[in-house]
């Protein structure tokens, strides 16, 4: 099924919201794999303007308030994302803050159990950080004996690289540009 790139933007913020963004090219790889087979129209009545029946708006999540997944080691690897990354620990108290990131977009785009987007077929996740300049953070990660592989190609809404952590997690920099960029 092949829609016309305002109706797919039409369908996606229905879906996910006005905000809703996808990495690379918009309608890339996400729109192609994921997201496309998920598509069809509301049932009648069911929604009105990302509301309810009536025309209610509709209670929305306000961002992603945690990353949590396993590891073989969860203390090397939680130094190695704070050392290499600037991610801070998970506080040992709840008098102590959490890790306070900088405002921006935050893509959010389930993928085909086919997508081989993330490389080995046997990681369900990955993460992508949004950075300032990639190319520093790339230099300093390769200083520190890090595989970082840049993506020659910039896309409208900025540029990516990607590498692994110790456990073979992949991970994409993001540096954003255009309507992505920070404001």
């Amino acid at each position: 099924m092949h829609f016309q790139r305002r109706q797919l933007l039409r369908i996606l913020s229905f879906a996910f919201g006005s905000n809703f963004i996808l990495s690379r090219n918009q309608l890339g790889i996400a729109a192609q794999t994921a997201i496309q087979p998920m598509i069809s129209p509301p049932p009648a009545g069911a929604a009105v303007r990302h509301g309810f029946a009536g025309g209610t708006e509709m209670e929305k999540v306000t961002g992603i308030g945690g990353l949590f997944f396993r590891a073989h080691d969860p203390t090397a690897l939680g130094r190695w994302y704070q050392q290499h990354l600037g991610v801070s620990l998970t506080p040992s108290s709840y008098e102590e803050s959490v890790w306070q990131q900088e405002a921006g977009p935050t893509v959010f785009a389930p993928f085909a159990e086919t997508s081989n987007y993330f490389g080995d077929a046997h990681k369900v996740w990955m993460v992508n950080f949004r950075v300032r300049d990639l190319d520093k953070m790339a230099a300093q990660l390769r200083a520190a004996g890090i595989a970082v592989k840049i993506d020659p190609q910039s896309y409208p809404n900025g540029r990516f690289a990607r590498l692994h952590d110790p456990e073979g997690n992949p991970i994409e920099l993001w540096q954003p540009t255009g309507r992505d960029a920070p404001r």
